[in-house]
């Protein structure tokens, strides 16, 4: 869930993959023939990037922003079921199953996004191992999130869940541990089942409590 600072302006497609653990391990000449695939377009804040139960023709890198995986119900209640940061991808499941989109991903803030269709990037896994391995360890790595998601959704009460949430979002920055990603509380509730209100108390006390301390444009969080 850790994302990737990938300075986008002035680089070319073949430059960028090189930061992308989807394509680490792969070749120049391997990252320039998924390159010459890969479109690069800009989305604005909001916009929803891919719609639940549409045919699935693409995969999708985030270069630069951040993006929402969600569903909602019939009564338009969202669940955030995880946020994507630059260096993330979305959209490999689909190609692989043939299976509609199981979410809707919203743009949480301004996002450059290389785009690469489905035909190209199934010939590219034809021919690239490295790849292949890649996806199945990303794979793993969603299938092991929603498990311990789905865990701390029947174990723990919310000042857990919250307390989980932070520590999965956090980064090591030299002695301490960081949120820097933009996530608002609201998110947060959406993403632990929980009121926006609840998880502001959660929030006050894990601070008043000196478990977090609340800075501006990070969040650290104080060893124990």
């Amino acid at each position: 869930m850790q994302a990737t600072q990938i300075p986008a302006r002035g680089k070319t497609s073949e430059a960028l993959l090189q930061n992308i653990p989807l394509f680490a391990g792969l070749t120049e000449a391997q990252r320039e023939q998924i390159a010459r695939m890969a479109v690069r377009r800009k989305v604005q804040r909001n916009t929803t990037i891919v719609h639940v139960g549409a045919s699935t023709d693409s995969l999708f890198v985030i270069v630069q922003g951040s993006a929402k995986v969600l569903n909602r119900d019939e009564e338009g209640r969202e669940v955030i079921l995880t946020l994507l940061g630059a260096g993330e991808c979305f959209g490999e499941m689909g190609l692989i199953d043939g299976s509609p989109r199981s979410a809707d991903v919203v743009a949480t803030e301004n996002c450059e996004l290389l785009v690469i269709a489905k035909s190209d990037f199934t010939h590219a896994l034809a021919e690239n191992f490295d790849l292949c391995l890649n996806i199945m360890k990303s794979l793993v790595l969603r299938l092991r999130e929603a498990n311990r998601k789905i865990e701390s959704l029947a174990l723990m009460d919310v000042y857990g869940r919250v307390a989980k949430l932070l520590l999965d979002f956090s980064e090591k920055e030299g002695a301490v541990r960081c949120i820097r990603r933009k996530v608002t509380k609201q998110d947060i509730a959406k993403m632990v089942g929980a009121s926006r209100e609840m998880v502001s108390r959660v929030m006050k006390d894990l601070e008043t409590s000196g478990y977090i301390r609340v800075e501006p444009g990070r969040i650290v969080l104080n060893e124990a």
